[in-house]
């Protein structure tokens, strides 16, 4: 009897140890559960840009904030200096772009004169080839501009409710010269209509798509740009009668450096419709290709017509 009870009261007692073992474990788990949430909401906080407020005492808590507010400020102050370095960058390369263009543009304009006028044959020789490499020099400082412009991440666009016909007409105007060049007629069948975009960035858009378009067709063709008002969105297209993209490639040519095979003749270094994409991109369009090889390529990029909430 006496050993019954002593078995009962030692399984009584070890059925208690290991209850309290349990309850232990469970509240232990709780607190540290809580612990580790208190902790994601303060970094959360932090994320956020709102500092923590610090008791200055020797507290674990008060040595977290203290932590977590250092960290925030470094990020702060790289993040500052990055923007400046950024800001100080842009600058350099406008600078540079607005110093460079009117000298150069001189110099190809004076070549074309002096090439008019009635030279002797190694004069005209040496004439042509100082605007052939003045058109290369061009051709190179505008892709380093726009390399440097998706490098550098420096396409900060400023989006408003403008015309869509002054962003066509400017953009045409500067792929004039190189379409006259190869006698390509660029038709304009545009309807009024307002949209949702950065104007001078939109400019740089769709001059890089029109380029593409006089670039990879043939002489004498034509280039249309049009315009189809949608519910919510104001599409430009240029087809033009080119090379053509194949199916594969279309879904490749709007990453950073990619060129078709077809394209690879001309020269470029796959900049333009990357830059296209992210522009369309930061104020809520996008664009789309429809081509087949031979046959020619349309760009359409589609573009709000409706303020976007920010």
């Amino acid at each position: 009897m006496k050993l019954l009870i002593i078995t009962l009261f030692i399984a009584a007692f070890l059925s208690g140890c290991f209850l309290s073992g349990i309850l232990s474990m469970y509240f232990c788990n709780k607190k540290i559960r809580a612990a580790y949430e208190n902790i994601l909401w303060k970094i959360d906080r932090i994320l956020g840009g709102t500092m923590l407020e610090t008791a200055y005492d020797e507290s674990l808590g008060s040595a977290i904030n203290e932590r977590l507010n250092r960290l925030a400020g470094i990020s702060q102050g790289r993040k500052e200096k990055a923007y400046k370095e950024r800001d100080s960058i842009k600058a350099i390369i406008s600078g540079i772009s607005h110093q460079t263009r009117t000298p150069l543009a001189n110099i190809m304009l004076y070549t074309g004169l002096l090439s008019e006028k009635e030279l002797d044959s190694e004069t005209k020789i040496l004439a042509d080839k100082i605007g052939k490499q003045a058109g290369k020099l061009d051709f190179f400082i505008k892709e380093l501009f726009k390399s440097s412009y998706t490098i550098q991440e420096m396409v900060a666009l400023h989006p408003e409710i403008t015309e869509i016909e002054d962003i066509i007409d400017i953009s045409c105007q500067q792929s004039e010269l190189a379409a006259l060049k190869k006698n390509i007629c660029i038709i304009k069948e545009i309807s009024p209509g307002l949209c949702y975009a950065d104007k001078k960035w939109t400019i740089e858009a769709l001059a890089n798509i029109l380029e593409n378009a006089v670039k990879y067709s043939p002489d004498g063709s034509l280039v249309k740009v049009k315009t189809i008002l949608y519910e919510s969105f104001l599409c430009v297209s240029v087809e033009d009668e080119g090379i053509g993209i194949s199916e594969e490639e279309q879904g490749l040519v709007f990453e950073r450096f990619y060129r078709s095979k077809p394209a690879r003749k001309e020269p470029g270094f796959g900049i333009g419709l990357y830059l296209v994409r992210e522009i369309l991109s930061k104020q809520g369009g996008y664009a789309r290709i429809k081509s087949q090889p031979g046959k020619g390529t349309t760009v359409q990029i589609y573009l709000s017509r409706y303020q976007m909430q920010k």
